[in-house]
């Protein structure tokens, strides 16, 4: 009773300087303290804020003797709990098992889990680097090559990622590993707390590492509480605010602050070094003529002790290499003695036999492999001992511990060291590989099946380097079917699938092969074949290439026999050989008819035109003035008659203009100032000067096809400008219709949606020439059309120049 009474003092007097100002919340406070004198405590371990000592079986630190004053102050008791990282200590908060918290950064997510009180230590964070190296880093100067390590993810990473983007960021599980980093030379500095490098600096690793500035975002360091429990924030706060300085400065200089380095023992051994040195140099100077003479023979003997001294680590860093190699090994690795009993196993081969490490060791052979007997055994160690089948590979069925037997692939190999004979077995499981080639033996009979069974010949074509002959390594059993020769047969020398070709074609099958190899793309040909009977028939061979990892080139190819699709192919160009021939011929006619019905209509109908007009003109003077309603009608009939002419002439000139007599280019002027004036589109027509020597049926063709794209332009193309050039490119004559127009897509072309089309395309074939077309949506259209021009015939040259004499 007299303990709670003197605890209740103590707490009065510390929290009465702000009974003022916080009565209310104090009250509260002292109240839930009576209530709660068992505070469970969290902490994060780490040096030098939380340790335990396993000597003593406690905890200390910084955290621990304040939290542990504080208690006394409010007469407590603390539960410990220990945690490795705040991630931990943030689920037990989680799950209700923390009261409080010691060393805790304020942090946005926290809030949602703590109350943290004022910040009772202030952690300055510094920048370390070489000792040697630069001081006072200003780290908006710093290079970008130079790297910073950091603990993170985490406050330190986000400052300088915030503050300093031109600074790269190693990322380090710890402090230690960063400055790790920096001695390494994979970092340029290290962002440490003041108090840890304090303590890790009185280490020999890291003495050659110093303070080369601030980093000026100290680490504001505060006791964290429950959410649910706002009374013992305000006691905890209370609790920091009367924490005696002296005290507090105390425990800074016990736990923060770097001790001093006893320089006592090195200061001691450079009193002894020096000593030692005098005495050396003493005995040096009364041996200096001894020292001499004997100078040559030591510097020879220390030389030789070096390289002994060299060689001997040499030697046992190659033993434990070769050691480490033998135990890791994926081949298992098995001594034996002349007895047959095991002397060493790697861990291959205990793994690979089922046994626990060491014990196959003194293990007798035949538990592994019951069918070698001793008898077996000691005829298989002379074997290997005289050299007889040295090397040689035996598959048999070796047993594992647990009874069940695998196929192994097993060398033997005899070994002396000193006096000493082991015969060495390698060991290798080889289920799979057997597993693997019978699934390859069904794989080839399947393939070989499914080859023998497709109507062609398969083949490959294989080649070692890509300037290596090219030899046929497979040919299927269908050639029996397609050309009367066995596989057998085609794979002797000299034969082959070019011994097949039609010599007519073999010029051109020999040019196609050599391309494709040259360049090392997949190849194809289709020409004439002669089968064992002398039957001439057509092949189509297609071979795909590919490439091995041993650096071949492959080419897998099949042997189509085509004839009857190519005289199929070959009718069927017959026929449009003649239908075109056909067309043309008809085109002609009709071109013909309209000249002829053209010239009936221009000269016999315009002459009776003519003298009907005539007559009503004879009317007109004899008796026009006799009857003014005969002289009105007489008038009309002559503009009919007029009107009647016009008719003609448009009806003629549709058939065949006129203006193609005088030339085509002639005839491409008048069309587009026709069109002009018939449209109202800017039409810009370039011909050439100088006669085409062109003969008629071209010149009506292109005339026509000009007709055609200028009608198409009238009707769809919405343009503003129409361009025709007319020019001689070469041995071609090129007329160029181009618009501005709305332009079309290819694909929105429908079947039988553009026949204007089709018929120029026609038309251009019929005259020898071709037809392009360049359209885009909204970039207007060009329509070209290209013929041969016809030779110029030396008569005509002759006449011509003898008018121009």
């Amino acid at each position: 009773m007299l303990a709670s009474t003197l605890r209740r003092l103590v707490l009065f007097v510390l929290l009465l300087p702000f009974a003022a100002h916080a009565a209310p919340q104090d009250e509260g406070a002292r109240a839930w303290l009576d209530g709660q004198r068992e505070w469970r405590v969290g902490v994060v371990m780490g040096a030098p804020y939380a340790e335990y000592d396993q000597r003593q079986r406690r905890l200390s630190g910084f955290h621990v003797q304040l939290m542990e004053q504080i208690a006394a102050q409010l007469g407590v008791r603390l539960h410990w709990r220990r945690f490795d990282d705040e991630a931990a200590l943030e689920n037990a908060a989680r799950d209700g098992l923390i009261d409080v918290a010691p060393g805790l950064r304020q942090t946005p997510v926290g809030l949602r889990l703590w109350r943290y009180s004022d910040p009772f230590l202030r952690i300055a964070r510094l920048l370390v680097g070489d000792r040697d190296g630069p001081r006072a880093i200003d780290l908006e100067l710093l290079h970008p090559s130079e790297l910073i390590a950091a603990e993170g993810p985490g406050s330190v990473t986000e400052f300088l990622a915030a503050n300093y983007p031109n600074i790269t960021v190693l990322t380090a599980a710890s402090q230690a590993d960063a400055l790790r980093q920096v001695l390494e030379a994979k970092a340029s500095y290290a962002v440490v707390d003041e108090p840890l490098f304090g303590r890790l600096s009185q280490q020999i690793e890291y003495a050659p590492l110093a303070v080369v500035g601030d980093l000026g975002s100290p680490q504001l360091l505060r006791i964290a509480s429950r959410r649910d429990s706002p009374a013992l924030a305000a006691l905890l706060d209370s609790a920091i605010r009367e924490f005696p300085a002296r005290e507090f400065a105390q425990l800074q200089e016990q736990w923060l602050k770097p001790r001093s380095i006893d320089l006592g023992r090195e200061l001691g051994y450079w009193r002894s070094l020096s000593l030692l040195l005098g005495v050396l140099l003493l005995i040096c100077l009364l041996m200096f003529g001894w020292q001499r003479h004997q100078h040559g023979l030591l510097e020879t003997r220390l030389k030789a002790a070096r390289r002994d001294i060299e060689l001997r680590e040499a030697a046992e860093e190659s033993q434990r290499l070769t050691q480490f190699c033998l135990d890791h090994s994926t081949v298992g690795i098995l001594w034996l003695n002349w007895d047959s009993r095991v002397r060493y196993a790697n861990q291959a081969a205990e793994s690979l036999l089922g046994y626990a490490r060491g014990e196959l060791l003194d293990c007798p052979l035949d538990a592994l492999d019951p069918a070698l007997q001793m008898d077996a055994w000691l005829e298989r160690w002379r074997a290997a001992r005289t050299g007889e089948n040295d090397r040689e590979v035996h598959e048999c069925e070796w047993q594992r511990a647990d009874g069940q037997r695998f196929p192994a692939a097993i060398t033997y190999s005899f070994l002396r060291f000193g006096s000493r004979e082991y015969l060495v077995v390698f060991l290798a499981d080889i289920t799979e590989r057997r597993r693997a080639s019978a699934q390859l033996q069904e794989s080839e009979a399947r393939l070989k099946a499914m080859a023998g069974n497709v109507p062609g010949l398969v083949f490959r074509l294989e080649r070692e380097t890509p300037q290596g002959a090219v030899r046929i390594a497979y040919i299927s059993e269908a050639s029996q079917r397609l050309v009367g020769y066995s596989a057998e047969r085609l794979l002797e020398p000299e034969r082959g699938i070019r011994s097949l070709v039609h010599a007519d074609d073999e010029a051109d099958y020999w040019a196609s092969q050599q391309l494709a190899l040259e360049q090392g793309k997949d190849w194809r040909w289709q020409g004439r074949i002669l089968n064992r009977d002398g039957e001439v028939r057509w092949a189509d061979i297609r071979a795909s290439v590919r490439g091995q990892a041993d650096g071949r080139q492959v080419w897998d190819g099949i042997v189509w026999d085509i004839t009857d699709n190519k005289r199929i192919e070959l009718e069927l160009a017959a026929s449009r050989v003649q239908l075109r021939e056909l067309a043309a011929h008809l085109e002609t006619v009709r071109e013909e008819e309209k000249a002829h019905i053209a010239r009936e209509v221009h000269d016999e109908l315009g002459q009776v035109l003519t003298v009907l007009k005539l007559e009503i003109s004879m009317c007109e003077l004899g008796f026009a003035g006799l009857d003014p309603a005969l002289a009105q009608r007489l008038q009309s009939m002559k503009r009919l008659i007029a009107q009647l002419f016009q008719r003609v002439r448009d009806v003629a000139t549709a058939l065949r203009p006129p203006i193609l007599d005088a030339g085509l280019a002639s005839a491409v002027e008048w069309q587009g100032r026709r069109f002009e004036e018939r449209s109202g589109v800017a039409c810009l027509v370039e011909v050439p000067e100088c006669p085409l020597p062109l003969g008629n049926a071209k010149a009506i063709g292109l005339f026509r096809i000009l007709q055609e794209s200028l009608t198409n332009v009238m009707r769809h193309a919405q343009a503003q400008t129409v361009s025709v050039q007319l020019t001689v490119e070469g041995d071609m004559l090129c007329l160029r219709v181009g618009d501005d127009g709305c332009g079309f897509a290819e694909t929105a072309r429908g079947p039988g949606s553009s026949f204007g089309l089709v018929g120029m395309r026609e038309r251009v074939q019929m005259l020898g020439g071709q037809l392009s077309i360049d359209s885009q949506p909204g970039r207007g259209t060009t329509i070209t059309a290209r013929v041969p021009l016809d030779p110029a015939p030396l008569s005509t040259a002759a006449s011509t120049g003898a008018l121009s004499s």
